[in-house]
């Protein structure tokens, strides 16, 4: 079986992000309506502009033209994360500890599937928050989503 779509533009799409000091977040591919989306995350200390967004589109755009990965026609979207960004990476994890953050999980951890807690750290595949002064361990195979909680 072949590299799905998300992973071939992800190796594509890096080089172009890290070449202008840019994090590659995320790729997203899914049919919405009548069109199919290329989605492409992209986020930078401080937060990404709308030249940057622009600036991997153009670059992203040419390459793809090029090399053709991508059998259906698509719609290419390359946007920040947003404040709630999802956290995929141990660089992500690494980066964010101290946060807040929301976790979703498959089956219920101490009888919850949304859990909310500051983050620890990942650790042996396992994610570590800190909920009401106790520490909870939250195997990564066990979790749907993680992402960044919107503090108000």
């Amino acid at each position: 079986m072949g590299k799905k779509t998300e992973e071939l533009i992800a190796e594509v799409a890096e080089p172009l992000v890290e070449e202008r000091e840019l994090e590659l977040v995320d790729v997203e591919y899914k049919k919405e309506g009548e069109n199919w989306i290329l989605r492409v995350f992209i986020d930078k200390e401080g937060g990404v502009s709308l030249d940057d967004c622009q600036a991997i589109s153009r670059s992203l755009s040419d390459t793809l033209d090029a090399n053709d990965p991508i059998e259906n026609s698509y719609l290419l979207e390359v946007s920040s994360p947003g404040i709630d960004r999802p956290l995929k990476t141990e660089r992500d994890f690494k980066r964010f500890t101290g946060k807040l953050i929301d976790v979703s999980t498959y089956a219920p951890i101490n009888g919850e599937k949304k859990l909310t807690g500051e983050l620890l750290g990942l650790e042996d595949d396992e994610v570590k928050i800190k909920i009401d002064d106790q520490e909870v361990i939250i195997p990564r195979d066990k979790i749907a989503q993680t992402r960044l909680a919107i503090e108000f």
